[in-house]
């Protein structure tokens, strides 16, 4: 193939990592531990979900 051609799942994870970059304190490693540094992805990945659960949708009115 020549050109340019889009690879479905590399979106996906570009997706997820500008998610997680909204989150300012995981856009550096300021983190010591690896443990805080997941409580941080599980904070950012909460704040995502909460905030597509809570816009209206187009069968909700």
């Amino acid at each position: 193939m020549r050109g340019f051609v889009v690879l479905p799942k590399r979106w996906i994870v570009e997706r997820f990592f500008a998610h997680l970059m909204r989150t300012r304190r995981l856009v550096r490693d300021f983190e010591r531990r690896t443990a805080s540094a997941e409580a941080m992805v599980y904070w950012s990945m909460t704040l995502l979900m909460t905030r597509r659960l809570a816009r209206p949708g187009p069968g909700r009115g």
